[in-house]
């Protein structure tokens, strides 16, 4: 039998040509039989009648005969094939405001809870170790974000991956008409991805500037809770409600925002030379206090290769020998003019 006459279904549900011929056939009948249809159709129709009463299309005629057949509505059928599902869709919806009785039926404890937490002082600091809490408490204060979202974020470009799980929760913040601020250092100007991050969120309208040194890594929602991170732990936070703290953290963002500059989707050359003559007066001056390569690496947001190679060409500039040497040669003068050699971009 060639296989458009088979009465098998198609992968995609659709019902055979050969069970659609029957249905046309048993549509124009009141009832019929097995040998009726076999006859009329030029093939056995077994296994197309078994089609379409399995797809409640068929249904067995009243009377004795027990191969009787009769057409059943379309729309009927429907109703018949689809009363399981809605039935299951009613039981989840019921299942679903138990549920929500039950957790909201804890609303008041919860609350009655807080505010005596909030009155003694206990809960106002957190420390979350776990980078997936981490995570997913960020998530929960961005969604409930209403006035102003303020984040410093030290180290230079950020990781593509971060950015990528950043990108979509903070759109959805700047359409809700939530204000976004976010400072990262001068090295994240180099970084594409960020660059292009930056792009994407400040035609929402978040603002973004960039600064040499001094960050702190820090979220702040609504000048009301602030998360900063923990040295020497990597992914962890703590989590600030205590409001003289969140105020010094505000504050603290807000000195450093007047000092920072505009982030520019683009790098001109006459830019470039500018943050690179700014890096290295930064260098000069961590370096006059005897800190190491990669102490200095990690507060302007390079990596140690680049730091050694602007330490290498200052000391050259400065005609010293060693490092050392270099970091003698420098203290004595801070107020000394910028030392410019070729500049770098950072990596």
């Amino acid at each position: 039998m060639p296989p458009e006459e088979s009465g098998a279904a198609g992968a995609d549900g659709e019902l055979s040509p050969a069970a659609r011929r029957l249905y046309a056939y048993a549509v124009e009948r009141h009832v019929f039989d097995l040998c009726e249809a076999t006859a009329a159709l030029g093939v056995r129709a077994a296994a197309a009648i078994t089609e379409l009463a399995s797809a409640h299309l068929l249904q067995r005629a009243p009377g004795d005969a027990p191969d009787r057949w009769s057409a059943v509505a379309p729309r009927a059928a429907a109703a018949r094939a689809l009363a399981p599902l809605a039935l299951l869709v009613r039981e989840t919806h019921d299942e679903m405001d138990r549920l929500r009785g039950r957790l909201e039926a804890l609303v008041p404890a919860y609350e009655a809870g807080t505010a005596h937490r909030d009155l003694s002082g206990s809960g106002r600091l957190e420390l979350v170790t776990d980078l997936g809490a981490v995570r997913g408490l960020i998530a929960e204060l961005v969604a409930t974000c209403e006035r102003e979202l303020l984040t410093s974020q030290p180290g230079g470009g950020r990781p593509l991956e971060t950015l990528e799980e950043s990108i979509g929760r903070d759109e959805s913040l700047l359409t809700r008409g939530v204000r976004m601020r976010t400072i990262y250092q001068h090295t994240a100007r180099y970084s594409r991805p960020t660059a292009a991050y930056v792009e994407r969120v400040t035609a929402l309208g978040a603002q973004v500037r960039t600064l040499g040194d001094g960050l702190m890594r820090m979220l702040i929602f609504d000048e009301h809770t602030g998360l900063m991170a923990v040295p020497d732990r990597s992914g962890a936070a703590l989590v600030v409600r205590e409001p003289s703290v969140v105020h010094f953290m505000t504050t603290t963002f807000e000195r450093s925002w007047v000092g920072a500059e505009p982030f520019p989707t683009s790098v001109s050359p006459e830019a470039a030379r500018s943050i690179s003559d700014e890096l290295r007066q930064t260098i000069v001056r961590l370096l006059s206090e005897g800190l190491e390569d990669k102490v200095i690496a990690r507060r302007l947001g390079m990596s140690e290769r680049t730091c050694q190679r602007h330490i290498a060409e200052i000391m050259r500039a400065v005609g010293a020998k060693s490092r050392f040497q270099a970091g003698y040669l420098l203290s004595p003068a801070p107020a000394a003019g910028p030392v410019t050699p070729t500049p770098t971009p950072p990596t």
